[in-house]
């Protein structure tokens, strides 16, 4: 650091001795210093110079501590900053999608800044960091087995290493020792092109980074070729260049060449250079010269400039041009400020208000080669002028990869999560670290990692991989469903048993098993009951608005009247038994219209309720989303529960009533008295109809719809058989029991007992 202080003031002061605030040079005047190459010195420098706003343009200094233009005014450089490479190589990383990283970098001041802003980076970008590792910058390298052996033992396969080659070989060499494989290196632009590398190939075969652009100087390679070692500025180190080069040795006794042979032959001088082939006359690939002729270019073109007065701002003060050989150091870096100049390669050049260059790298990629060294091959470039808008531009095709099958390497903590799961993260871990958790039921995810799953729309369901959603099919019993098919034909059929028991009736009306029994209420009941079967169609088929309205209460007046014509002839029954005894006051209800008259107040109380019911709260047809997931149940919704159970219990009421009354006059001496078959056609019924609730409740769907029909077929078909079958039985097989005499041979009986 002295030797560096001591030395910009030597060039300010313009004598051997350095002396503050004072300079005996007074033409040419010092335009700029070019330098230094190391960021910390160039800050030292920066502070002295930019006392006197004398312009300093650096080639190397990447620092970006450098762009405080309240620190270091007149500060200027042609590489740039390490902020613009950190956000590169990130930026490189999230293209990659490489989230689970470790970071690696040289303990100063080039590692501690690039590192910052790389992690800042990585992490705004969804990436993680396994791990941060600082490198020793002095030869005190004890704990770099414990290093590598974290770095091997880490799931992070990609490794970004900020520093320059110097620091990074103990670590290297660390991991050769150990045998460190299947790890992808990211380079900085410090040490991506350093050519100590080919030592390394086996580890670094693969390796992708930044290096500063590259380019050609016209001219260049043709100057080197013709230097001379007798016309060129610096004899001495010419010489020895000279005697390398050509393995020869200079005859005089001052010859600079330690190791003298005498085998060598005597160089002549007038040996020529483009017969060799070295790094010296390689020009393939300049990347640092390049920075310093750029340097020497925007100086020139400055001077230049401030000689032609062709300053953005106007002319100086005075409105007079400056002489070159004497201006103030102010006065050029007004200039240097404003230089817009454009290289022989296309490159603008120019400086913003921080004193920063555009940022333009080259992106190399190091590919082994039949020899074993490793080649620097460009595959990209990231370019913040680049005329397509696209800063970062890579060809990943012309990328090698170490891995087995050439494809990009994987660095995850977690592996992807598919369309159809969520992102969940891990306690205690990084946001990285996640596990895969399915949607919910009714929920999609239609990409990969997503952090939350969508709920798809009422009438829609997830796919089986639940990576979309999907219209749900509509369910209702209809028509072309088996069931509903098997139900509709039934109750057709079963609707013309009553029928041909009533035209079995009509023909056989002047019988005495007809007679005895109330023939006219036989015949309602017999009506009603077919209308009973054909009610249950009203349960079947798509639920239109109209057919929800009529097809509960059409249900509970037909039923009601079925089991009031029952009532009724219980009642009859009993009342006709009761009136026989002497001083009886029923004989006045045993006239035909009694039995009517029940039918009707019985059948009108229920016609009352439904009226009721539909004014009040009337059924609707509705999409039950709920009952079956992924299903739209379409049914009717009866709108009020307590109705609809009122029209049902009335019903049972009524069957209650006739089952109690028929069970008491179950021992009335008549041989075609119905009481005993009305008693077990009403248990039947009753029975049906208590198992319907719980079976109704437990059922979903089209299902509940089924229930309730098969109870309306049960219960009827109930009816049918305990109260008609035996008196078709004997109507059509035991004609000798359809007699008068046999009735009164019964009641004789019956007397008699």
């Amino acid at each position: 650091m002295r030797n560096e202080l001591q030395g910009t003031l030597w060039m300010l002061t313009g004598l051997s001795q350095e002396i503050p605030n004072y300079c005996c040079r007074e033409s040419p005047p010092l335009s700029a210093i070019i330098g230094h190459s190391k960021s910390s010195f160039s800050m030292l420098m920066a502070h002295i110079l930019g006392l006197y706003r004398f312009p300093q343009i650096s080639c190397f200094s990447t620092s970006s501590l450098l762009s405080d233009r309240t620190q270091f005014p007149s500060f200027f450089r042609t590489v740039p900053s390490d902020e613009f490479q950190s956000r590169g190589l990130a930026q490189m990383v999230l293209h990659f999608k490489w989230t689970w990283v470790g970071l690696v970098a040289s303990n100063d001041d080039y590692g501690f800044e690039g590192l910052k802003i790389m992690k800042d980076e990585i992490t705004k970008g969804g990436a993680c960091v396994a791990y941060t590792v600082y490198i020793a910058t002095n030869q005190d390298n004890k704990n770099m087995p414990d290093i590598v052996q974290m770095i091997k033992e880490s799931t992070a396969n990609v490794i970004i290493v900020f520093s320059v080659d110097v620091f990074l070989f103990p670590l290297l060499d660390e991991m050769v020792n150990q045998n460190v494989t299947g790890k992808q290196f990211v380079a900085s632009e410090g040490w991506s092109v350093s050519d100590i590398l080919n030592n390394f190939s086996k580890i670094l075969s693969g390796t992708i980074g930044f290096a500063i652009q590259s380019s050609n100087i016209p001219g260049f390679q043709e100057y080197l070729n013709s230097v001379n070692p007798y016309n060129t500025p610096g004899t001495t180190w010419s010489k020895m260049f000279w005697e390398e080069a050509f393995n020869c040795s200079f005859s005089q006794p001052e010859n600079q060449t330690l190791n003298l042979s005498k085998t060598k032959k005597t160089c002549t001088g007038d040996e020529n250079l483009e017969h060799v082939q070295n790094g010296y006359n390689d020009v393939s690939t300049l990347r640092s010269s390049y920075n310093f002729y750029t340097s020497v270019y925007v100086t020139a073109k400055a001077l230049d400039d401030l000689s032609r007065c062709q300053s953005l701002d106007g002319a100086l003060p005075g409105a007079k041009c400056s002489d070159l050989t004497n201006f103030g150091p102010w006065q050029l870096t007004h200039y240097i400020k404003n230089v817009r100049v454009k290289l022989r390669n296309g490159r603008q050049v120019f400086f913003h208000k921080d004193g920063n260059p555009p940022a333009v790298y080259d992106i190399i990629n190091l590919q082994p080669e039949s020899n074993g060294t490793l080649k620097q091959v460009k595959v990209g470039s990231y370019d913040t002028l680049n005329s397509s808008g696209e800063i970062f531009s890579l060809d990943t095709s012309s990328v090698w990869w170490a891995t087995s099958n050439a494809e990009i390497p994987l660095s995850v903590c977690s592996q992807s999560c598919p369309v159809g799961f969520k992102k969940v993260a891990k306690k205690g871990e990084p946001v990285c670290c996640f596990q895969c958790v399915p949607c919910s039921q009714g929920e999609i995810s239609n990409q990969t990692d997503s952090i939350d799953c969508w709920k798809c729309p009422w009438d829609m369901w997830p796919s089986g991989a639940r990576d979309r959603c999907i219209s749900k099919p509509v369910e209702f019993l209809s028509y072309v469903e088996p069931l509903g098919i098997t139900l509709a034909a039934t109750s057709v059929f079963s609707s013309l048993v009553p029928i041909s028991i009533f035209y079995l009736f009509i023909h056989y009306k002047s019988t005495p098993i007809v007679r005895a029994n109330n023939y006219s209420v036989s015949c309602i009941l017999l009506v009603s009951l077919s209308f009973c079967f054909l009610c249950a169609l009203a349960f079947i088929g798509y639920p239109q608005p109209e057919k929800c309205l009529l097809r509960q209460a059409a249900f509970g007046l037909v039923f009601t009247l079925c089991v009031s014509c029952i009532l009724a002839k219980t009642v009859i029954v009993v009342f006709a038994f009761m009136a026989t005894k002497p001083g009886s006051s029923l004989k006045k209800w045993t006239t035909p219209r009694v039995p009517y008259m029940i039918i009707t107040i019985c059948t009108f109380v229920q016609f009352l309720l439904c009226v009721i019911w539909l004014s009040a709260s009337p059924p609707f047809p509705q999409y039950n989303i709920e009952a079956k997931p992924g299903i739209i149940v379409v049914e009717c919704n009866e709108n009020s529960q307590f109705a609809f159970w009122c029209m049902l219990g009335y019903l049972g009421f009524l069957a209650s009533v006739s089952f109690t009354v028929a069970f008491l006059a179950r021992r009335l001496p008549d041989n075609f008295n119905e009481a005993k078959l009305i008693t077990f056609s009403m248990l039947a019924f009753l029975s049906v109809w208590v198992y319907f609730i719980p079976a109704s409740l437990s059922a979903q769907g089209m299902y509940t719809v089924a229930m309730e029909i098969f109870a309306v077929l049960t219960s009827s078909w109930a009816l049918v058989v305990c109260m008609f079958l035996p008196k078709c039985f004997i109507i059509l097989f035991r004609p000798n029991m359809n007699s008068r005499e046999n009735i009164m041979s019964k009641s004789t009986d019956t007397k008699q007992l």
